[in-house]
């Protein structure tokens, strides 16, 4: 039963909603790791480091929101659960324990490069089906890839 009617074809709103919700999955997960990252941070950055790393969490989950209220908007339930997360993530886990500041910085440079990946991937997927969602992973793709920058900048010498 639908409870929000789509103002897409059928088609595309499922092209659209398979591509925010792997989105969304991606944007939860790249959080988590983040904060796991912020938790276990040690080393001489270790303040900016972390304070980055609150900033890559707020990013994230701010942009599933909108990931998420944009995959409702067109009748297609977002979720988020953990154990949803845990099953569609193409995200690698990060290793347990401490990690020293520029392991941390690599380990979320190479996160960003498959979430990136993957959001351009969709940006190509959504063009003929639904503009707006195109445009919104666009606006997250510049967002990521800047973050990603900043990280990059971090380990080169």
């Amino acid at each position: 039963m639908a409870v929000i009617n789509s103002p897409l074809p059928e088609k595309e709103r499922e092209i659209a909603g398979r591509a925010l919700q792997a989105t969304l999955v991606d944007l939860l997960d790249l959080s988590l790791l983040a904060k796991q990252a912020h938790w276990n941070l040690y080393g001489p950055r270790f303040r900016s480091i972390h304070l980055q790393l609150d900033e890559v969490v707020a990013s994230a989950r701010d942009f599933a929101d909108t990931v998420a209220e944009r995959a409702a908007a067109l009748g297609v339930s977002p979720d988020g659960r953990a154990d949803t997360i845990a099953a569609g993530t193409r995200l690698s886990a990060f290793p347990p324990g401490w990690r020293k500041d520029t392991e941390a910085v690599e380990d979320l440079v190479q996160v960003f490069a498959v979430v990136i990946r993957e959001v351009r991937a969709r940006i190509a997927e959504t063009a003929d089906a639904d503009q707006v969602t195109q445009d919104l992973l666009i606006g997250l793709a510049a967002e990521l890839e800047k973050q990603s920058w900043m990280f990059q900048a971090e380990n080169r010498t």
